[in-house]
């Protein structure tokens, strides 16, 4: 089951996270990955352990918020099974302490960014005779969080891309769905608490975690799981739909 045999994948911001564990994943199952980061360095650790395992992957310095450098880089890797759509950054901040430049950075690279990727890849996978696009949201696309006003606004906006996707690829054999995680322990979070809480790191951790009722944050590999499922054939009735994986968090956190 799940076998990605013979598939072509692209995941965007694959160097580190959830998007490294993602690569990791689709490659064990027989895709050739292509990773695409900002820097190719920074994809240089993926690369070497999907390598390691006796799996193909590639990677390519782009950045997702610029068009022509998207296009040319979908040009150079053709016709595609999978695209991820895992590329963005976070924010915090509310709508009155939002400023307008990391407002529109935001948006550029979580928006934007998954625009362009779209806009590149749609005819890449038109020439498979079509395939599955995963877009990462966030469970801030479904509810409130505080203090993540435009990374909301963004998240959102991904879920709708999603939806609009999916009905209207939905005859050319192309699927589109979106994951919504909670937190996840990634080196983001680890630099989070490093950076703010320098004194408290352990009891932040713990803070944090409990917030999703399960009692912990989820791991890379646990979103990576379900993005392999709906890339995969066992998932080729599912499209236009987002998949919480929270923990709990959206339903019981009462």
């Amino acid at each position: 089951m799940f076998s990605l045999q013979g598939k072509k994948a692209v995941v965007t911001g694959g160097g580190s996270g959830i998007g490294q564990a993602i690569a990791i994943t689709l490659a064990k199952q027989g895709a050739v990955v292509h990773i695409i980061e900002q820097t190719a360095a920074h994809a240089e650790a993926t690369v070497e352990q999907i390598l390691a395992n006796g799996n193909q992957c590639f990677s390519y310095g782009c950045d997702v918020a610029e068009q022509e450098i998207v296009i040319k880089t979908f040009c150079q890797i053709g016709s595609i099974d999978i695209l991820i759509n895992n590329a963005g950054i976070a924010h915090i901040g509310k709508a009155d302490t939002t400023a307008e430049a990391d407002f529109d950075r935001v948006m550029k690279v979580n928006v934007k960014g998954v625009y362009n990727c779209l806009f590149a890849a749609i005819p890449q996978l038109r020439l498979a005779g079509g395939g599955v696009i995963v877009n990462m949201a966030s469970i801030a696309s479904n509810i409130g969080l505080p203090d993540r006003f435009v990374y909301s606004a963004a998240k959102g906006a991904v879920k709708a891309m999603t939806m609009s996707v999916a009905k209207d690829y939905l005859h050319e054999h192309i699927r589109c769905n979106s994951i919504s995680p909670a937190r996840v322990h990634t080196p983001f979070v680890d630099g989070f608490l490093e950076k703010n809480y320098p004194d408290q790191i352990p009891e932040m951790f713990e803070k944090l975690s409990k917030t999703q009722p399960i009692g912990r944050m989820g791991k890379p590999e646990e979103i990576a799981a379900l993005a392999l499922f709906l890339c995969s054939d066992e998932a080729g009735f599912i499209t236009g739909c987002d998949y919480p994986i929270d923990g709990g968090f959206t339903t019981l956190n009462n």
